[in-house]
């Protein structure tokens, strides 16, 4: 049997995996639960990477597989040694890298982890014995509240779901658990979606819903364009089978639904903040209602929530609700009961970073959304928080944010700007909201940067107003991660507030 017609046999736990030769690339979490699951399988397995947490280099070699740690800017000799008749790499590894390069030119498969969880889906089966159904989310924003928001409906409605994937949670792992489930719900980024793009079509996912949350320009260095971003990002509507959901407000997901090479039946479900036709769910008079999963959609909807409702529980900002439209389209997919999703709302609480109040003081309110890493994601924290002192800048990964600033700069009451691409966000400024006052923190030490970015915006506010931290761009050329970006802006307004009054910030800065 040639290694392409094994290949195509391997659709199940139960196949035969062992000593198939695969080299995973990249030892973070997923790497790990790639390695893990292979040699599980008794497949025979090389794992690269450039570097290693600790606790998985010592698990490697004890589950079975071999590690190779060293540079991976060209192919390494311990990889063509190996000879390996797959390869699966993690998410970092980009199309244009040297070593995916270097295995589609020899003919090897490459696979990422989302393939070969679907691939063994099948390991623990369902009461009625079929696999769990997948639920796919992708969006430029927004997918991890869907994602959490989705799994905590279905549990409300009595299925036993997982939220894993693009979230932190490997969908290997889920596919693994023990303790079975009925629905995985799987987050999805853009490099994951490439990956799938490469399946045979023995490897193709078929999802029961999936969705597109809102699409703009992000990741362009990883996939060379925004074309192709657009492009991985439309394949999570491939071979869906009942629910297609689309954001009504973003032309470009329409089109990929449009587009999208689909099962027979499966239906086109919109969502938006405006009255919902047929098929959609929307916002009628303050109610969140359903047209889409009722028999007469035509002339009647069921009320899902209301927006008074979410507003005592901190949801009612203007992109949580459509995230929260997008979730209640994908449980309602899986006859979910809009009881119950209400229910659900009532108890579901936004993760840190995301639109947080960190706190009001002396007339202040500090807003930590530290997760809106690019234009798409601070456009809508500035709507939701207009007027705002607004502290932007970092790595903008290739995203030219000049758009941002003229169709959102000009609504900041000032704009405070952080990271090393400083200068780039300056201009924009000067050339589209010239009259928006713009404060450079220029700290070349990242435990310095917020105390200073809290001194200065405390010193803009004065007495009432808000600060919102919507940095528009990625946090790793001053921080580890988002999260230590908003966790030392917290500390810093905590610093702020024990020294009793903003009187202490310390001066007025210049702005220019």
């Amino acid at each position: 049997m040639s290694v392409d017609e094994r290949l195509r046999t391997l659709t199940s736990w139960n196949a035969d995996w062992k000593g198939l030769r695969v080299a995973v690339l990249g030892l973070s979490m997923t790497g790990f639960s790639v390695a893990d699951t292979l040699t599980e399988l008794g497949a025979d397995v090389l794992v690269l990477s450039e570097s290693a947490d600790e606790e998985y280099e010592r698990l490697v070699p004890v589950i079975g597989a071999r590690l190779e740690i060293g540079s991976l800017a060209t192919v390494p000799a311990a990889l063509t040694d190996f000879d390996p008749e797959v390869v699966i790499a993690s998410p970092g590894f980009a199309p244009a890298h040297p070593i995916i390069r270097w295995t589609q030119e020899a003919g090897i498969a490459l696979w990422g982890d989302i393939e070969l969880a679907w691939r063994v889906r099948d390991k623990l089966l369902r009461d009625d014995g079929t696999p769990a159904e997948w639920v796919l989310i992708t969006g430029t924003n927004g997918k991890t509240t869907t994602t959490q928001l989705t799994a905590a409906l279905l549990v409300e409605g009595g299925l036993r779901a997982a939220p894993c994937g693009n979230i932190g949670v490997p969908v290997l792992d889920a596919v693994r658990d023990p303790a079975g489930f009925d629905v995985f719900v799987v987050e999805l980024s853009s490099h994951q979606l490439w990956y799938l793009g490469l399946s045979q079509p023995e490897g193709e996912l078929f999802p029961h819903a999936s969705v597109c949350l809102n699409l703009a320009d992000d990741h362009l260095v990883w996939h060379g364009s925004a074309e192709a971003y657009r492009d991985a990002k439309a394949l999570v509507y491939r071979n869906t089978r009942v629910a297609c959901v689309y954001n009504k407000a973003d032309e470009a997901t329409r089109r990929m639904v449009e587009e999208a090479e689909v099962v027979e039946g499966a239906r086109a479900i919109g969502f938006d903040l405006g009255t919902p036709g047929p098929s959609d769910l929307g916002v009628v008079e303050g109610l969140l209602v359903d047209r889409a999963f009722l028999d007469d959609r035509a002339r009647s909807a069921l009320e899902i929530t209301t927006v008074a409702d979410l507003q005592r529980v901190g949801l009612a900002a203007p992109h949580i609700v459509q995230n929260i439209l997008a979730a209640s389209a994908l449980a309602r997919s899986l006859g979910v009961e809009p009881e119950a999703i209400h229910s659900a709302l009532e108890s579901f609480r936004l993760d840190a970073h995301r639109i947080q109040v960190i706190a009001t003081h002396a007339g202040i309110t500090w807003i930590d959304d530290s997760k809106a890493t690019n234009p798409h994601a601070a456009a809508s924290s500035l709507r939701a928080y207009p007027g705002s002192v607004w502290v932007v800048g970092g790595d903008l990964k290739g995203v030219d944010i000049a758009d941002l600033v003229a169709s959102s700069g000009g609504t900041a009451r000032a704009a405070v700007v952080i990271g090393v691409e400083r200068a780039s966000v300056v201009a924009a400024f000067e050339r589209h909201a010239p009259t928006v006052p713009v404060f450079e923190v220029d700290a070349g030490d990242t435990g310095d940067v917020m105390n200073r970015v809290v001194e200065i915006a405390a010193g803009i506010v004065d007495d009432e107003g808000t600060v919102l931290l919507a940095p528009a761009a990625a946090s790793f050329d001053q921080f580890t991660s988002y999260a230590d970006r908003g966790h030392r802006f917290a500390e810093a307004v905590r610093t702020w507030i024990d020294r009793g009054s903003a009187d202490d910030a310390g001066g007025s800065p210049s702005a220019f």
